[in-house]
């Protein structure tokens, strides 16, 4: 029920997969009053660049609903990218969605920028209610998470979480 799912482990654990199954068990029907719409992100290397991590976003986000960050994708030309006004569009076009909305950002460790970091907390510090953040990375991401933490918008599922038990090995 919080902002943000942090699922941080090893290389191997199963993040992506759990995050898969997750969204599977989501009732997606369009026609369902409890339809929760998922806008997926898979990072690389190359997403360090700014402008180009908030284009990818947005891009995932419209393939959810087109309509979503139209006028935050005109601003990614501007020099300099005037990052807390693009992503306040951005939210805006997402707190008049109707429907729940998650963003899964997968291997977010990949990234490993500091501006990158802090648009991200910008979202996280304005993020309207119809969105939930989905992050898997390998290590934990610089964001606030104790403030998160503390106020009880913080999922976290650690290695510990997803390593396999004696007797769940034992089925394999």
């Amino acid at each position: 029920a919080g902002k943000l799912t942090l699922i941080s482990a090893p290389a191997g654990f199963g993040k992506t997969t759990l995050v898969s199954s997750w969204i599977d068990a989501l009732p997606q029907n369009t026609q369902s009053p409890f339809s929760t719409r998922i806008a997926w992100l898979s990072l690389d290397e190359n997403d360090h660049v700014p402008a180009r991590f908030l284009s990818y976003i947005i891009a995932a986000l419209q393939r959810v609903d087109p309509h979503v960050g139209v006028s935050a994708q005109s601003m990614l030309q501007a020099s300099p990218l005037p990052v807390p006004a693009l992503l306040t569009a951005l939210l805006n076009d997402i707190a008049a969605q109707p429907d729940p909305l998650v963003l899964v950002l997968d291997d977010y460790h990949v990234v490993d920028a500091q501006p990158i970091d802090e648009a991200l907390a910008f979202l996280l510090d304005h993020l309207p209610p119809q969105l939930h953040l989905v992050i898997t990375t390998r290590e934990d991401p610089s964001l606030p998470l104790a403030r998160l933490r503390v106020r009880g918008l913080l999922t976290e599922v650690r290695a510990a979480d997803l390593r396999f038990t004696e007797a769940e090995t034992a089925v394999f």
